[in-house]
């Protein structure tokens, strides 16, 4: 019986991320063929995503990442089932390079995008074998604009990319202390342009029950509510909520402070909590 040597277990772990064990198994029932093995550690990772194919995978590493011309950016959550193998260093690092490698496409594309030899795809039914937990990319939030800027929450479970009207002198700060307000806050939009207009409609209808509850006359209710609205659009769209920073400026304020002309265009948030 082929016995492998231990050059070519470690090769083949650090090709595959696989445990010792496993390589030197496959190795075996491979008969030292190296793209056989490696097949065999893929058709295991196959089964076992199978079978964990109903498990959810709540836990996981939100990664951010934005192109060197500060133009487009890409957040993804690459899912698992538990904490621990979720700050998992290894782990956290399959997460950056597939981040990296998402930068500009599809999530379709990306899926179908090679990745050391295999498509996303494969690596991510394999690192399900590997691990022994159900691995996918969940999450997939995609953002273009004239300057991009991104943060990632201590602990990966939170990031945010905010854009910005231009790449002006001091930029790069903006659009980070900004992406670390929409990871704070959680905005709802941009500003009250961009709400949704079921988000206005239930809004209003909450406030305008329990204004009628509280007995206030039908004819003046109407004007209660603008001011209602004014006070919701500040407390949940970006340009109008507090700056963390420094609560007695907006974060429009702030962000004109830094150059009259500069303002947010847009962002994209994605969380685990």
């Amino acid at each position: 019986m082929y016995t492998p040597v231990a050059a070519d277990v470690a090769k083949l772990r650090n090709t595959t991320g696989a445990g010792m064990m496993d390589c030197k198994k496959a190795l075996t029932e491979a008969e030292g063929d190296f793209d056989k093995a490696i097949e065999n550690l893929r058709k295991k990772g196959q089964k076992v995503a199978a079978n964990r194919a109903d498990r959810e995978s709540t836990e996981g590493a939100v990664i951010a990442k934005v192109n060197n011309d500060k133009t487009r950016g890409v957040i993804i959550a690459l899912n698992c089932e538990t904490d621990f193998v979720a700050k998992n260093e290894d782990f956290v690092k399959l997460a950056h390079d597939l981040a990296e490698l998402a930068l500009g496409k599809t999530k379709e594309e990306f899926l179908a995008s090679d990745y050391k030899g295999i498509t996303v795809a494969d690596k991510l039914t394999e690192q399900t074998g590997v691990i022994g937990e159900k691995i996918e990319v969940g999450s997939f939030e995609t953002i273009e604009g004239p300057y991009l800027g991104a943060y990632i929450h201590a602990g990966n479970k939170i990031a945010a990319i905010t854009s910005l009207s231009a790449d002006v002198s001091g930029a790069d700060e903006v659009a980070k202390s900004v992406s670390m307000q929409v990871a704070a806050m959680n905005p709802i939009a941009l500003d009250e342009t961009k709400v949704s207009e079921e988000t206005i409609n239930k809004e209003l209808d909450i406030e305008r029950e329990l204004l009628t509850k509280e007995g206030k006359p039908a004819n003046i209710i109407e004007n209660i509510l603008k001011g209602k609205m004014q006070r919701f659009y500040k407390d949940n769209t970006l340009v109008h909520q507090a700056f963390i920073k420094d609560g007695n400026i907006s974060v429009a304020d702030y962000v004109k402070s830094i150059n009259d002309d500069l303002k947010v265009v847009g962002f994209v948030r994605v969380s685990l909590t």
